[in-house]
C-alpha cells in the first residue's frame, strides 16, 4: 500500500477542489474518457495518453482504476510535479489509503542515515552549532531554488556552465565559502553567516551540499572546482597587486581560474614536469612553453595557475606562475567518462609571455607551493565523495521502500537489508573520520597542518574512494538495470558509478 512508500521528493504544486468517488472514476475507462487515480488524486489522461513517453497502451490500460502502485514502480514522485497542474482534475472523496507525503525538496531529509548525525532529531555533536544547522538548511534551499534546474539541464546537454551562472554563485558568496575561512571572507555575508564567523565546518557543509546539487559530478566540477584548487596559491603566495585583481574577479564570478599541474609526461609525479619558463633578457617576463593535460575547467578558464620548470631537474627547479589566457595559449576539450560540463582540457602553451610579477612564491620554490595546496584539495575531494556516498545510500533506501518484487517491497529481502547495512556502516565511519580531521584543520595552526595532516588526509582519501567503490557496487545491484541507465529512476546511481574513479585519481593518483 501507499503507506509503505517512502517520503517523496517534491511538493505537489496545486490541488483541485473537485472530489470524485472510485465508482465515478471507474466509469471513465474508454479511449474517449480515460481517468486514473494516483496517490488519491484523479488525473484525466484522455489526450495525454497519446503523448505518454512510455507508449499509449501502457497507460490507457489503467483507465478507470487506481494506478498508484504501477506508477511508483516506474517513476519518481517528482514526475507528478511536472504533470499534476495540467492533468489533475480532483481528489478522491472516499480515499481510504494513506496519502504519500511530499516533503519540500531542499529540506533536511528524514530518510534513515541520509544526513550526518547532528542533523538527526535528538543528536548532538562537539563540532557543530545551531549556526551550522541553519546554514545547511539555507544553503540547500538556495541551491535548489536558484541553480538546480539549470544544473540538471547542463547534465543533459553536456554544455559548459554559463558565465551568468558563475556570477550568480560568486555574488552570493559561495565561491568564497568554498575556500573556507581566511582574509578573503572579511566583510562578506554568506547566506546569513558573517564572513568573520565562517569556519571550516561551514566550508565542509558547503562542499557536502555541492555534491547534492544535481548528482552529476561533471556539472559540479564545472562550477568552481578549478577555483577551489587554483585560487588558494594566489591567495597564499601571490603578490598584493595580483591578489587584489584576480581574487576579486574570480570570487565574484566574473573570471574563472584553474590549476594546471598535470602533463602528458607527469601527473602525480609533479617533480618531473617538462613545461618550461625562461626569463627574457630584460628580466621582465617569462616565456612559457609546454603541455598540460586533464586540467579541470581549463577549456573555459581565464587564468591558469601553472607549474613550470625554471631551474634544473627535480623538485628544486619548479616554479608556479599565474598565466592569463593570451596569445600562444590554446585549450582543447578532452572527452572524459563523467561528462563534458567540467571543461576538462588539454592546454598547449607556445611562447606565452608572462610578467615576472605573476610568479607565485619564489622562483624554483613552486613545488612547496603545490604541496601546500594538496591538503585542502584532497580534503575537498573527501568531502564530496563522502556526501555523494551518503546521497547514494539515501537513494537506495528510497528505492528499496518503493520497489516491489516477488509480491513485497524490496526492503523485505534480507540480502538488500544487508547491503544497506554495509553501506551505512562505511558511510558513517567515513564521515566520522572526516569530521575528526576537519576539527584538526579548524584548530591546528596552518603551518603545522602541512607537516602533520598530509599523511592522515591522504589515508582518508584512499579510504573514501574504497568506500565509494563498495557503495557504488551495492547500489547498482539494488537498482538492477536502472543502475546502469542514464535516465529514469536510477540515473543518480548511474552517474555515481560512472565517476567514482575520479576521486582516486584527482588530487594525486592512488596506486594501492
Amino acid at each position: 500500500s501507499n503507506s509503505t512508500r517512502i517520503e517523496a521528493d517534491l511538493r505537489q504544486n496545486s490541488k483541485s477542489a473537485s472530489q470524485f468517488t472510485r465508482a465515478e472514476v471507474a466509469k471513465h475507462n474508454t479511449e474517449e474518457s480515460s481517468w486514473i487515480i494516483i496517490n488519491g488524486y484523479v488525473y484525466d489522461i484522455t489526450d495525454f495518453a497519446e503523448l505518454h513517453p512510455g507508449g499509449e497502451q501502457i497507460i490507457r490500460q489503467y483507465a478507470g482504476t487506481d494506478a498508484s502502485e504501477t506508477f511508483y514502480d516506474l517513476h519518481r514522485h517528482s514526475v507528478l510535479e511536472k504533470y499534476h497542474p495540467r492533468l489533475c482534475i480532483g481528489k478522491l472523496s472516499d480515499d481510504r489509503q494513506v496519502e504519500i507525503t511530499a516533503a519540500e525538496d531542499g529540506s533536511i531529509s528524514t530518510v534513515p542515515y541520509a544526513e550526518p548525525a547532528f542533523w538527526r532529531d535528538g543528536w548532538t555533536s562537539p563540532y557543530y552549532t545551531e549556526s551550522h544547522k541553519e546554514y545547511r538548511a539555507t544553503l540547500r534551499q538556495w541551491l535548489r531554488d536558484n541553480i538546480r534546474s539549470e544544473c540538471t539541464e547542463l547534465a543533459k546537454s553536456g554544455e559548459y556552465p554559463s558565465i551568468e551562472l558563475n556570477k550568480k554563485i560568486g555574488r552570493t558568496g559561495l565561491y568564497a565559502a568554498r575556500l573556507g575561512p581566511g582574509p578573503h571572507m572579511k566583510g562578506r555575508n554568506i547566506l546569513g553567516i558573517p564572513g568573520e564567523k565562517f569556519d571550516v565546518f561551514h566550508e565542509l557543509i558547503t562542499h557536502e551540499e555541492w555534491a547534492r546539487i544535481c548528482g552529476d559530478c561533471a556539472v559540479q566540477d564545472g562550477l568552481g572546482t578549478g577555483l577551489v584548487i587554483g585560487l588558494p596559491p594566489v591567495l597564499l603566495f601571490g603578490k598584493d597587486k595580483i591578489k587584489r585583481k584576480v581574487v576579486k574577479e574570480c570570487l565574484d564570478g566574473d573570471k574563472r581560474i584553474c590549476l594546471a599541474i598535470s602533463e602528458p609526461f607527469a601527473g602525480s609525479d609533479v617533480a618531473n614536469i617538462k613545461a618550461t619558463a625562461t626569463k627574457t633578457e630584460d628580466g621582465k617576463h617569462y616565456i612559457v612553453s609546454g603541455l598540460k593535460k586533464w586540467i579541470t575547467n581549463g577549456t573555459f578558464c581565464d587564468y591558469f595557475v601553472t607549474a613550470v620548470r625554471t631551474g634544473g631537474p627535480g623538485i628544486g627547479g619548479i616554479s608556479l606562475l599565474l598565466i592569463e589566457r593570451s596569445e600562444g595559449l590554446e585549450t582543447k576539450h578532452i572527452p572524459t567518462s563523467y561528462g563534458s560540463s567540467a571543461g576538462t582540457a588539454y592546454v598547449v602553451m607556445e611562447n606565452v609571455k608572462v610578467p615576472v610579477e605573476n610568479l607565485l612564491g619564489s622562483e624554483n620554490g613552486g613545488f612547496q607551493c603545490i604541496m601546500a595546496n594538496f591538503n585542502h584539495e584532497r580534503w575537498l575531494i573527501i568531502a564530496l565523495v563522502s556526501s555523494s556516498c551518503r546521497a547514494v545510500t539515501e537513494e537506495c533506501f528510497k528505492w528499496a521502500m518503493q520497489r516491489k518484487v516477488f509480491g513485497k517491497p524490496l526492503i523485505n529481502q534480507p540480502v538488500v537489508r544487508q547491503k544497506l547495512a554495509a553501506m551505512i556502516g562505511q558511510v558513517e565511519a567515513l564521515h566520522c573520520w572526516l569530521e575528526s580531521l576537519t576539527h584538526q584543520l579548524h584548530t591546528m595552526p596552518h603551518e603545522q597542518q602541512f607537516f602533520q595532516l598530509g599523511g592522515p588526509i591522504a589515508l582518508l582519501k584512499m579510504f573514501a574512494t574504497r568506500v565509494s567503490y563498495r557503495v557504488s557496487d551495492d547500489a547498482v545491484q539494488i537498482f538492477g538495470g536502472r543502475g546502469i541507465t542514464r535516465t529514469g529512476m536510477g540515473s543518480f546511481i548511474e552517474q555515481f558509478q560512472r565517476s567514482i574513479k575520479y576521486g582516486a585519481i584527482l588530487g594525486g593518483s592512488e596506486v594501492s
